[in-house]
């Protein structure tokens, strides 16, 4: 995509900066299937001392650490407890099912938040009936609603119901680093609530590929052989490790402005008449939004906004997303800002 094009659709569209190139460039590599490439075994080492467990698994994706985990954690005709509009439910391919053969029980969280009040009923009771509840999986931050920050005091109230429960507790923490930023709580006490935790690299970090998995080390040597049975097997991947170690040591913190740039797009949807955001606020870089059917269809505004060279996300019939990224700077946000308003008010002209 040319450089004069501004990409919202997602913090996955980022590209490795001239800086990441050279060190992927330089990275000793070895084969990791033998464990043999010390780029990636430094990954792993400092991923997992980050969040406080004792080791780590490189894979090649997201989608893939959540489902080796969920795979890891549970037996065929269990029960993993999620929120209704979560990733691994919703945009996994049905990964539970197909993987793991289990079944899913979903929870209307607020805006994507649960708490311990709304699973005081999800939980099976035991009978031969029923699936084994086994599991309860967490998304933070959470993409489909907003990118919100689930609240660090909810989440160990969870923690502890799940010890209470005798419930595994895995976070899909894709995001993690932003509810880290946004939060203002360290990587480590997030990550130690958790029996299993899946980080990405490849989002708002800026690497090109990469996700991992974190967690107890007899545990994470299980999750290898899924990986293997899975296909992540990676031969000299420290290529790609060396990517996503340069993302975790120079663009955690730069998170912010990533926030910042949402919230400045955020501002100029609920000030444009015809526009409606679909979450309560802005906390970290997504944002997801209406139009008014009476205004344009989807699909026309998307449209007119690529007409501009604005890329934008949809979802169904009547939903819309942007993202911001390291790739796309203030000024563009403002620019971007300015053209939805424009092209707001030209669809508006004898509609509304």
């Amino acid at each position: 995509m040319a450089d004069s094009w501004i990409d919202l659709r997602s913090d996955t569209v980022t590209k490795p900066s001239p800086e990441m190139r050279a060190a992927m460039h330089a990275a000793e590599v070895g084969d990791d299937v033998y464990k043999e490439d010390p780029t990636v075994i430094k990954l792993e080492e400092q991923t997992a001392a980050m969040l406080g467990h004792e080791a780590a698994l490189f894979c090649p994706s997201g989608t893939m650490t959540n489902q080796i985990c969920i795979k890891a954690h549970t037996q065929p005709a269990d029960e993993m407890i999620c929120e209704e509009f979560c990733h691994v439910f919703n945009w996994e391919g049905g990964g539970p099912a197909a993987l793991s053969n289990i079944s899913c029980k979903t929870i209307r969280g607020d805006h994507g938040l649960i708490d311990v009040e709304m699973l005081q009923d999800a939980i099976r009771p035991p009978n031969d009936h029923y699936p084994r509840t086994k599991l309860l999986s967490l998304e933070n931050t959470h993409n489909r609603c907003g990118g919100r920050v689930q609240p660090f005091t909810v989440v160990k109230e969870l923690h502890d119901w799940t010890r209470k429960n005798n419930i595994i507790f895995h976070l899909d923490g894709a995001r993690l680093w932003n509810a880290i930023v946004a939060s203002g709580i360290e990587a480590k006490a997030w990550g130690q609530l958790f029996d299993s935790v899946s980080v990405c690299y490849s989002k708002g970090l800026g690497a090109p590929i990469g996700s991992a998995i974190v967690g107890p080390k007899e545990f994470v040597a299980k999750c290898r052989r899924i990986r293997k049975r899975f296909g992540g097997g990676m031969r000299q991947a420290g290529t790609i490790a060396a990517g996503a170690l340069y993302a975790l040591n120079n663009n955690i913190h730069r998170l912010k402005e990533d926030h910042e740039k949402a919230k400045v797009l955020g501002e100029a949807i609920q000030k444009t008449p015809g526009l409606k955001m679909d979450q309560p606020t802005v906390e970290t870089n997504i944002v997801w939004f209406h139009v008014d059917p009476k205004l344009a269809p989807v699909p026309e505004f998307v449209a007119a906004l690529k007409e501009r060279k604005i890329l934008i996300h949809t979802s169904g019939l009547n939903l819309m997303r942007v993202v911001t990224h390291l790739d796309v700077s203030m000024e563009q946000v403002k620019k971007t800002a300015e053209i939805i308003h424009e092209v707001t008010n030209k669809l508006t002209k004898g509609k509304i």
